[in-house]
């Protein structure tokens, strides 16, 4: 590893498992100092021992909009600003458009666009210039995917938002990206109920032969965030072995 983010400030919600972890674990590899959100307390207990003294742990809903002020609270003590966040926290719920109802629309919308939006808000008087956000979108927004409709809205609804991001925030050196996963071997197919034939036939429509690793996610994510990819403004890293586009 390298010192890509030494000294920089980092804020990666949802940090306790999966993508977001290993975008943790990454960015105090490469220097930085990093805070992670999570929902459960055993979750955040391992972030904190993965962290060390780099890290700050962070108990917090990402789907309720009072709680990302507690968030911004919480990093200015310990930090005093940041240079990087990255929104990773989201919920996946998937099936058919007939069986949807409004407090399960609401509550994916709340945890995947709404709290994000409104954390970003609150973190506004935190960023450095320059400072980078990446946001954690999905190749389910570009493919039409069956099942997927509102999960795939929300992550369209993030993709919109990096430019429009992009757009208000670069004059004062913020800039605002994607990093588009795949299917990525995570605890999350578990938790929607994929057994080893349905993992075995999503391999199967992948050209690269395997489901990704989050670590191959947060190295997208390291550049992201480091200077490498100042150039980059608006813009998204497809992350899903060919997936969507072979």
């Amino acid at each position: 590893m390298s010192d890509r983010l030494a000294g920089k400030r980092a804020l990666v919600t949802g940090g306790t498992s999966g993508i977001g972890r290993a975008t943790a674990k990454r960015f105090v590899e490469e220097g930085a100092r990093v805070a992670v959100t999570g929902a459960r307390a055993s979750g955040l207990a391992a972030a904190k021992h993965d962290l060390g003294e780099a890290g700050l742990t962070i108990e917090a809903d990402a789907g309720v909009v009072a709680a990302q002020t507690t968030i911004a609270n919480a990093v200015r003590e310990a930090f005093g600003g940041l240079d990087i966040v990255v929104i990773n926290a989201g919920i996946g719920d998937f099936r058919p458009i007939g069986q949807w109802e409004e407090a399960d629309f609401d509550r994916s919308f709340a945890v995947n666009l709404k709290g994000p939006f409104f954390l970003i808000q609150a973190l506004l008087p935190l960023l450095a210039n320059p400072a980078s956000i990446v946001l954690n979108g999905s190749i389910n927004a570009h493919i039409g995917m069956p099942n997927t409709s509102i999960y795939a809205a929300t992550k369209a609804g993030l993709m919109s938002l990096a430019e429009t991001l992009s757009g208000e925030l670069l004059p004062r050196g913020v800039r605002a990206n994607v990093v588009s996963p795949g299917p990525i071997a995570t605890p999350f197919h578990e938790k929607i109920g994929m057994d080893e034939a349905a993992v075995k036939a999503l391999v199967a429509q992948i050209p690269a032969g395997r489901r990704g690793v989050p670590v191959e996610v947060a190295d997208a994510i390291v550049f992201l965030a480091s200077e490498e990819s100042a150039f980059c403004v608006g813009s998204e890293i497809v992350v899903d072995g060919g997936m969507s586009t072979l």
